[in-house]
């Protein structure tokens, strides 16, 4: 069970902010950080980059500060007996998160949640911190080594949504490497380190997911689907189709509604 005493999001201090609690708080306190700023770990004041989280457990020094002329964050103070918070690996140390934008979209919600009454809200507000710690669990887990995240990984990040999100607009390398203000070579270099695979097979994989979709619940033609699905040439996207399925898009049809079919 959960309770939160105060939650905020996007809470803004000046360059003189210095948050100093030597004994620290009876309750847990939670930070997202979205500039960067000072952490006081292990008696040492170090810096630590924006998109940074820490958890703070009960009567635990706290020590914190800007470091730029804007210090920006989202916080909560709350109790918790939740096993999901207490294991979290990495306690009172900030680490790296590889989807922010995630975790700050979940703290939007557990603020508006928690701030208005409304039927199953106190069910709702521990669902969407669930939600939340999964995620920091995966990013603690992947902030025992090195702290940096590589190079441009939160831009990356977004613009793998986006592939995902809009597989039908004209991805290409030059476009995808404008848009980072990257050389094509290093943008390719960065995507494939960060998410192993390259951005233009995620894009041909994200466009036959969405024409898995259409080929079972439209009627559409084979030739209507692969204009909606961003390809100008018929023939290349059943070459694609068939290479990453195996069928041609009339055999994945013809075959059904079969759940296993969208797996590539």
């Amino acid at each position: 069970m959960n309770h939160i005493r105060y939650v905020e999001y996007d809470a803004r201090h000046d360059a003189g902010f210095v948050f100093d609690v030597p004994q620290g708080h009876d309750c847990w306190l939670l930070l997202l950080t979205h500039t960067p700023a000072f952490f006081r770990v292990d008696g040492i004041l170090t810096e630590y980059p924006a998109k940074s989280a820490v958890l703070f457990a009960p009567h635990t020094p706290i020590h914190y500060r800007a470091s730029g002329e804007l210090y920006k964050n989202d916080w909560i103070r709350f109790d918790s007996d939740e096993n999901y918070v207490s294991s979290l690996p990495i306690r009172n140390t900030p680490f790296p998160l590889p989807d922010a934008d995630y975790c700050h979209n979940l703290f939007q919600l557990i603020t508006w949640k928690n701030s208005f009454p409304g039927q199953n809200n106190e069910r709702i507000v521990d669902q969407l911190l669930q939600l939340l710690f999964s995620e920091l669990q995966e990013a603690s887990r992947m902030g025992t080594g090195s702290f940096r995240l590589s190079p441009n990984y939160h831009e990356l990040m977004n613009l793998r949504k986006a592939i995902y999100n809009s597989p039908q607009l004209s991805w290409n390398v030059s476009g995808m490497a404008q848009q980072l203000h990257l050389s094509e070579g290093y943008l390719q270099l960065l995507y494939k380190n960060a998410f192993g695979t390259s951005c233009m097979d995620d894009c041909i994989k994200a466009r036959i997911r969405l024409a898995k979709d259409q080929l079972l619940y439209t009627d559409k033609t084979i030739t209507s689907i692969s204009e909606f699905c961003g390809y100008r040439n018929v023939e290349h996207f059943c070459r694609q189709f068939k290479r990453l399925t195996g069928k041609s898009p009339k055999e994945f049809r013809k075959s059904g509604k079969d759940s296993a079919a969208f797996q590539i």
